[in-house]
């Protein structure tokens, strides 16, 4: 998919947005299959995040969208596909302001000098796992970025095609155990790594509004 294809398709985001596709959704498998909690409880609110879902050009025009894999560490991402991202701070004007300043500690993101502007939100979500509520904040550079890894905080930064999400894109079903839960879940495989859980229903929620 063409950059300038996004910028098109991305001009003004749908109200109510599509959709991730259903299968990326984990079921706890064994017995009655259901799905983990997706709400917090009533009048609970999870702590405030913001992720940056960045698209800009690599050399041929092509679109690309940043992702990382997390540094091997103690914590509940530990190791997984991620986008730049963390918990709001006090200082942070708003959400956005919030996705851009982890995307500059973690993977050295110089907005001025890759031309980053924002575009809106995806759908919010709840990790239960981490007590987070996720603002998926979509933006674009009209220059590739030059990235640096954060080493306390990322192993590797991944820039896959944004066609590799679009709704016919192949989906990997995966069968696991993750802290006692067996679990079933539909995953992208980009360059040996499964993306998977919010960072995949982000990316297929994304493909889809580009589908459009």
């Amino acid at each position: 998919m063409r950059f300038d294809l996004v910028l098109e398709r991305l001009a003004t985001l749908p109200d109510p947005l599509p959709a991730p596709a259903d299968v990326l959704m984990p079921v706890i498998r064994g017995g009655m299959e259901r799905r983990p909690p997706q709400a917090p409880p009533p009048g609970h609110h999870g702590r405030p995040a913001g992720v940056l879902v960045l698209l800009y050009p690599d050399d041929e025009g092509i679109a690309r969208v940043v992702l990382t894999e997390r540094a091997s560490r103690d914590g509940h991402h530990s190791g997984e596909v991620s986008f730049p991202g963390g918990k709001a701070e006090p200082g942070d004007a708003d959400i956005a302001a919030t996705a851009l300043r982890e995307a500059a500690e973690e993977i050295a993101l110089d907005v001025a000098a890759a031309g980053v502007r924002v575009l809106g939100l995806l759908d919010r979500f709840w990790i239960p796992v981490s007590d987070f509520e996720v603002s998926p904040v979509v933006a674009v550079a009209t220059r590739q970025p030059e990235f640096t890894a954060s080493p306390a905080e990322v192993a590797q930064i991944v820039e896959p095609r944004m066609d590799r999400f679009l709704p016919d894109a192949p989906i990997v079903i995966v069968e696991r155990t993750i802290r006692d839960w067996p679990l079933r879940y539909g995953a992208y495989d980009v360059d040996g790594l499964s993306v998977w859980g919010a960072t995949a229903r982000i990316l297929s929620q994304l493909g889809a509004v580009l589908a459009r």
